[in-house]
């Protein structure tokens, strides 16, 4: 009996590494696939989109509910080619209904992109998360994963934060994971104002998050970078791939590398 059981727990550690190696195979696939662009390409040693997707415990029979892909749905392109047999994608994007031009352009942009590319995008579901006219961007308790990458500042400078973190709540299934990547300020980075240039306290985003009744779970430092000293003037902007300054100290910029970002992992309480 003793050696049946060393064998069955010895099986299933093998089949949990395989599952591991097909995840990371199929990332591999998607964030170097020919439908992305070069540039987009090259962010990867950036945002590690691989080693990210994996420490959040994605697998590609999910349900899955990415928040804000914004215009170019950098994150979306890796992950509706791994999600299009198996899993379900939805994208809840921003909308028209603020009447800011720029959340209304960054919505066809992104309806465009998918559209345009039929083969990699045609089963992923667009929706929208925009309080307070639209905080349903998936079905109840449906997502096994939602995911939300540099947003968190522009809920906090909007004052959305709360309604944002409720949706997502509501969205998960009990044990579900909320996986955030945000631009991470130093300690004293706390309020609207540090929000405005992009970062927020590591401390402060797990207040946050945990107020509307997550739990933290793990952290992970694949995202840092120690060598952006958040003090710019014009914000995380400054640093690429935005270019704020244009050419002005370019190259300084270039050599930082884009921010320094936590990486966090929430759970919904089963």
């Amino acid at each position: 009996m003793r050696i049946f059981q060393v064998l069955i727990f010895s099986v299933s550690i093998l089949s949990a590494h395989l599952a591991i190696a097909d995840i990371t195979a199929e990332l591999g696939k998607a964030a170097t696939g020919s439908h992305r662009s070069a540039d987009n390409i090259g962010r990867n040693i950036w945002r590690h989109p691989i080693e990210t997707l994996t420490f959040f415990g994605l697998k590609n029979n999910m349900t899955v509910v990415e928040i804000w892909p914004g215009g170019g749905g950098w994150y979306t392109e890796i992950l509706a080619p791994v999600l299009r047999e198996d899993g379900e994608l939805y994208a809840a994007n921003y909308d028209g209904s603020t009447g800011r031009e720029y959340f209304e352009r960054g919505a066809k942009l992104f309806k465009k992109k998918l559209s345009d590319n039929p083969d990699v995008y045609d089963r992923v579901a667009i929706t929208a998360l925009m309080p307070p006219s639209s905080i349903a961007p998936a079905p109840k308790s449906s997502a096994d994963l939602v995911l939300s990458f540099r947003n968190l500042h522009n809920w906090v400078r909007g004052g959305i934060e709360g309604a944002m973190l409720e949706a997502i709540h509501e969205v998960l299934k009990p044990g579900g994971i909320f996986g955030l990547v945000a631009h991470r300020g130093t300690p004293d980075m706390v309020g609207i104002e540090w929000a405005r240039k992009g970062y927020i306290a590591e401390a402060e985003v797990i207040r946050l998050v945990t107020a509307v009744g997550f739990t933290f779970v793990d952290s992970s430092e694949i995202n840092a970078n120690p060598n952006d000293t958040k003090n710019y003037a014009d914000g995380v902007w400054t640093l690429p791939p935005s270019f704020r300054l244009g050419e002005t100290d370019k190259a300084k910029y270039q050599s930082i590398g884009e921010s320094d970002r936590m990486t966090l992992k929430f759970i919904k309480a089963p």
